[in-house]
């Protein structure tokens, strides 16, 4: 038996595990880095032990110290949860060298799987239908797609279009996966730009009884990397899904599966399908699966792991579950993650104990957590479970919406519009999903941010209250004027007056002030009144309402005359890593070519050229660690 687990990840799937574990009466022990010293997972475990530094290579991927930390601590258990070193075997079978339990598949089936091409040759050999490693991508119909063979989370993925972009991308592919992965192995396979990610849960014992645990579509993407996730897959046939299974169980058979896994598929529009890759651990939209069928996951990975044998079938599915994951990302500016303090954050939950029937938030941070470049921006995932696909649609997008979140940038309103979009709901779903619709999911609400801007000045003006609001005049006089920069750049004046006949707005004449304070403004207009909650913390004001949210910032009365930045200056956009540059002082550049790349929150971000002109200035050199704001490059810009 299991009495003291030892969970070798981080964040919010540290808190997964250890919340089972503390049903079950199994003592936890965590580990942490610097950052992560006062994080929620390390003040929920029994007990906790420092691994020093900062960076992922320096320690959750230090197999070795996470190993010495299990026996110091007196784990008997190592769970690896996803990432990071979950798909090691040489990590697996060191655990299992020290004496510990493993909380995983076999190091052999790990490795197996280690290798896209390795596993799509193991997979056909079972008579599991995958789709085939061009052997030269050169003469292949487009779009292709290059993979790196080893890892995954989209890291060394790219999209080719014409040939002339191949040999570019596949040199980025390989160094973009021999940094992520340790290894550069690359390879092209056809690209299906219509196909849907598909996937179904395992679960196996040692003695011989493999679960297909229902299925699962993964299709809402961005940079490869999934965003929305549901329970079951919707649409498909019958014999489609039993197909599915039937070649998941398969494969796990094979490869003599024992534990939890995911076998991954692409879906054709004509029905075919196609196996991608094998996740050898919990997934992160795990929490989908137990909301449909009342299982926990963690806790069959743990009986799995002491010996027990499984009940012949799995349990039916009921209902739909969907899963929204809430990033620290700006989708509007490709995705740009965001770092800083998480002020606030605040989101109603009511659901079933593990199964998250209901609405259920799994997080790895909280209100005042600092939020760094050094590991993935995921913030938290959002599960609602009801009767229906549409219901569970509309709960989750209703909460995402009324969500209190103060801080760095997210994907909050992507989230909210893709759930509440006609094609979504009509089960149009494919991988292209939100590049096809980006302009719907990221256009500014023009008229929302207006009213939030008014209220975000009157809720300022209560603030300033001495006897009188500020604002407030007998007579006639000039207007109050306050000034807000939203986050994609525009300007907002508001302009009002506050008189015995009440509030005069020049912009919105038919709203009426019902009630102004510091943290929130009720509004008029007719016989609607809306009331605004309004949170400022220095110079950034958040205005929210159940029908959205914004975030300002308030633009200086009288602005700094030598605050200025030369058009041509290229500043990071975000703290991160300078990982390679693809330009040198004296090229001609034309407007969106690549200059450099940084790497931030796991993931590689391009620095491009701002308009057509010549590259004077490159300070960034591999390797360098840049703060917000460095000064990367300057491009003399070609004038008329």
């Amino acid at each position: 038996m299991i009495t003291n687990l030892l969970v070798a990840n981080r964040g919010e799937i540290a808190r997964r595990v250890f919340r089972t574990c503390r049903g079950l009466g199994i003592a936890t022990t965590a580990v942490h880095s610097d950052p992560d010293a006062h994080a929620p997972h390390v003040r929920e475990a029994d007990a906790a032990v420092r691994l020093p530094g900062a960076a992922p290579a320096d320690t959750y991927l230090r197999g070795d110290l996470i190993v010495r930390a299990a026996l110091e601590a007196g784990a008997d258990a190592v769970h690896p949860g996803y990432g990071f070193l979950s798909e090691n075997a040489d990590f697996a079978q060191a655990v299992l060298d020290a004496g510990l339990v493993w909380v995983g598949p076999p190091p052999a089936a790990i490795a197996a799987m280690g290798s896209k091409t390795a596993a799509k040759r193991l997979m056909a050999e079972a008579g599991v239908p995958v789709l085939g490693a061009l052997t030269d991508p050169s003469g292949a119909d487009l779009p292709l797609l290059v993979k790196a063979a080893a890892g995954g989370g989209g890291r060394g993925m790219r999209v080719v279009r014409t040939l002339e972009e191949l040999p570019g991308e596949l040199a980025a592919a390989r160094a973009e996966a021999a940094k992520a992965f340790g290894s550069d192995e690359v390879f092209c396979e056809r690209y299906l730009p219509t196909g849907r990610h598909v996937e179904v849960q395992l679960m196996a014992d040692a003695h011989g009884t493999v679960w297909a645990v229902g299925d699962r579509d993964c299709s809402l993407q961005r940079r490869h990397q999934k965003v929305i996730e549901e329970a079951p897959a919707p649409g498909l046939p019958d014999e489609v899904r039993a197909a599915l299974h039937e070649a998941a169980v398969t494969a796990a058979r094979a490869i003599r599966y024992v534990g939890a896994g995911t076998a991954e598929f692409l879906l054709a529009e004509d029905g075919r399908f196609f196996f991608l890759e094998m996740n050898t651990r919990l997934q992160v939209e795990h929490p989908v699966t137990e909301a449909v069928t009342g299982l926990d996951l963690v806790a069959l990975q743990l009986a799995v792991a002491e010996g027990e044998k499984l009940p012949a079938e799995p349990p039916p599915t009921t209902g739909c579950a969907i899963e929204a994951r809430l990033y620290a990302e700006d989708p509007a500016k490709d995705w740009q993650p965001a770092t800083g303090t998480l002020h606030h954050i605040e989101l109603t939950v009511q659901h079933e104990e593990f199964t998250g029937r209901g609405l259920r938030l799994d997080s790895g941070v909280e209100s005042g957590s600092e939020i760094t470049p050094h590991y993935d921006a995921m913030l938290a995932k959002v599960i609602a479970w009801a009767p229906t696909r549409p219901a569970a649609a509309r709960r989750l997008a209703g909460a995402l919406a009324r969500a209190g979140l103060h801080g760095p940038a997210t994907n909050r309103e992507l989230l909210v519009r893709s759930l509440r979009h006609p094609a979504f709901l009509a089960e149009r779903l494919h991988t292209g999903f939100l590049a096809e619709h980006a302009a719907d999911l990221t256009a500014p609400d023009g008229k929302g941010t207006a009213r939030a801007a008014l209220a975000a000045a009157l809720a300022d003006a209560a603030a300033r209250r001495t006897p009188l609001p500020s604002g407030w005049r007998n007579l006639p006089s000039q207007p109050q004027v306050k000034r807000y920069r939203t986050d994609d750049g525009s300007e907002l004046e508001i302009r009002y007056r506050l008189t015995r006949d009440g509030l005069q707005a020049e912009d919105h004449p038919e709203t009426a002030l019902i009630d102004a304070a510091p943290g929130h403004v009720t509004l008029g207009e007719g016989t609607i009144r809306r009331t605004y909650r309004v949170a400022r913390y220095g110079d950034r004001v958040y205005v929210d309402t159940p029908d959205g949210a914004t975030a300002l910032t308030a633009v200086p009365r009288f602005p700094d005359p030598t605050a200025h930045t030369d058009p041509g200056a290229l500043l990071a956009p975000m703290p991160g890593t300078v990982i390679r540059t693809a330009a040198a002082v004296g090229d001609t550049v034309t407007a969106g070519q690549p200059l450099l790349f940084l790497e931030a929150m796991k993931m590689e971000h391009r620095v491009t050229a701002p308009a057509d002109g010549t590259l004077v200035e490159l300070r960034a050199t591999p390797g360098q660690q840049v703060e917000l704001g460095t000064l990367l490059a300057v491009v003399q810009l070609i004038t008329a």
